[in-house]
């Protein structure tokens, strides 16, 4: 089963966008499904339902500090080493949908009540977010070769 598959996978299983993303991309660093799971499970619903950053972003955006980030971490430049993989993929994610953050993709605002409830009534995130689930694994694919 490819990375994307296996994003798109734990998202029926109604895992977030950011789970699903990272948890696909997480075991080449030895980090475990389940650790990957807890680690990505605030960043949902663009960090935690607020609305912000795309959890497909977020969720790559983990990925690619786990691959990118030199050693040992506390050194200045590794800090920053994932910066230009990263500034990559957003650029990538925004050509391909338009936005960075949820409340723009989905067209709902999920940090409202009534945003929510539009997202809920209109199945939103059902018909949405398996796009951008999908593309996230696919730049991450291109920018993480094995």
């Amino acid at each position: 089963m490819s990375r994307v598959d296996v994003a798109l996978d734990t998202f029926r299983q109604e895992f977030s966008c950011a789970q699903s993303v990272f948890t696909a991309f997480a075991d080449p660093a030895d980090v475990s499904r389940e650790t990957a799971l807890r680690l990505a499970s605030g960043f949902g619903g663009g960090l935690a339902r607020s609305g912000e950053t795309c959890g497909a972003v977020t969720g790559a955006v983990l990925a690619l500090g786990l691959r990118h980030c030199g050693a040992p971490p506390t050194d200045p430049q590794a800090k920053v080493a994932a910066y230009p993989v990263v500034q990559e993929f957003l650029r990538r994610f925004r050509e391909r949908h338009g936005a960075l953050t949820c409340r723009e993709l989905l067209g709902a605002d999920l940090g409202t009540e009534a945003g929510r409830q539009r997202a809920q009534n209109e199945d939103l995130v059902r018909q949405r977010c398996p796009a951008f689930v999908r593309d996230a694994a696919l730049i991450l694919e291109e920018l993480l070769p094995d």
